[in-house]
């Protein structure tokens, strides 16, 4: 990777906060209502309880509190029933989070989005999957935060030839996308970031630093602690397992922290929406152009017919089949196995969803190179299954550019 120098525009980036402002008087400054006298507090006290009220019921943890929940306090609680996260994976994962707040200071800022539109030269990827600037800069945020948490042996990032070896005794191993989608960036697309945890394999530490640092980063997905994605759209949601369910937290900008807003994701068995570059049609093998006709008019297990929804942003795009159901899918031969594929697939099945390569579940591969490519299908059950049953669905001539 070739050194680059930027230059750095200041953008205001708070620190993380541990102390919550009350409910109360976050609802008085958004719901008052400018009038006077005894009327305008009793309106502001109604409208305060029934803000509360709200938030409760959609964030309840069930510990018998007012129910706003943070990302650190979920963790620190076990992170899932039936789950037990020790301090250091806790630790991490603040780190992580205070990493996401500043790439989502940063892609918001109006002085950085030319760095969006600029790329450096890389020994891999196209050069539409050059890394731009703005990958470097949060690459470089999320190293550092990695290197403050002092909990990481090694980080292996898709903005790196190789892994960074960090710290001989740090219990986890890191795998990242920092910032997914950043050529959108300058048109306001939403972006990404992407990681994975695993734990330090202390049967490798006799080995050379690089070899160890290598070998670490490519564990099969099924081995994975913790992954997660941080989507920065119209709001900023950080969603993550701890490996017992999918929990989702909003970035509450008053306060500085991720509040629980989605427990315990499940995506639909099945659903309704297919969501893929369409202008590839003529590239598809017949077994998926089949499967595409035969949902779009109705004609396939399901006898409705799927809308088409596609973003061109991977987190985007699953974010909304998390929510909605249905199959996210790239089938050509470009998504990166450690980096997008696992992470994302070991999320995607704590909530009850399927993952596939088009032939075998993607956790069960094992990975043999930093930078494997793969197609990537995610979804319901039903859906990504009914797929798989058309046989030939990966795309393996024309992807259209080099890759």
């Amino acid at each position: 990777m070739q050194s680059l120098t930027l230059t750095r525009y200041p953008t205001p980036i708070s620190p993380p906060r541990l102390n919550l402002y009350p409910l109360r008087q976050i609802a008085a400054s958004v719901l008052s209502v400018p009038t006077t006298g005894n009327r305008s507090e009793m309106t502001s006290r109604r409208e305060c309880a029934s803000f509360k009220s709200l938030a409760v019921g959609q964030t309840s943890t069930g510990d018998g509190d007012d129910g706003y929940c943070t990302l650190i306090d979920f963790a620190g609680n076990g992170g899932g029933e039936g789950t037990k996260v020790g301090d250091d994976l806790v630790v991490l994962l603040y780190h992580i989070q205070h990493a996401c707040k500043r790439i989502a200071s940063l892609v918001a800022s109006p002085f950085n989005s030319s760095l969006g539109k600029l790329s450096v030269n890389s020994s891999s990827g196209s050069d539409r999957d050059a890394p731009k600037p703005l990958d470097i800069v949060s690459n470089d945020i999320v190293l550092s935060s990695l290197r403050n948490s002092g909990k990481v042996a090694v980080m292996a990032s898709e903005e790196n030839d190789s892994p960074t070896w960090i710290k001989d005794d740090g219990p986890y191993v890191v795998v990242v996308d920092p910032l997914d989608g950043s050529r959108n960036i300058d048109a306001s697309i939403p972006t990404g970031t992407i990681f994975g945890i695993y734990n330090r394999l202390v049967e490798l530490d006799h080995l050379p630093v690089e070899e160890k640092a290598e070998l670490n980063s490519l564990q099969r997905g099924s081995r994975l602690l913790a992954s997660g994605y941080v989507l920065y759209s119209s709001a900023t949601i950080f969603c993550v397992t701890l490996g017992s369910g999918t929990h989702a937290f909003t970035l509450d900008h008053s306060t500085g922290e991720f509040v629980l807003t989605h427990q315990n994701i499940k995506i639909p068995t099945r659903g309704q929406i297919y969501s893929v570059n369409d202008a590839r049609y003529f590239d598809w093998p017949e077994g998926l152009r089949k499967y595409i006709d035969s949902v779009r008019q109705g004609k396939g297990q399901n006898p409705k017919k799927y809308s088409a929804r596609y973003i061109c942003s991977l987190v985007a795009d699953l974010h909304r089949t998390l929510l909605y159901g249905g199959v996210a899918m790239n089938p050509r031969d470009h998504l990166r196995l450690v980096y997008e594929g696992n992470p994302l697939a070991f999320l995607v099945e704590q909530a009850g969803g399927k993952s596939s390569d088009g032939k075998r579940g993607i956790l069960s591969i094992q990975p043999v190179k930093l930078h494997q490519r793969l197609p990537l299908f995610l979804g319901s059950v039903e859906d990504v299954t009914e797929l798989e049953s058309y046989g030939d669905v990966q795309q393996t001539v024309n992807p259209g550019y080099e890759v």
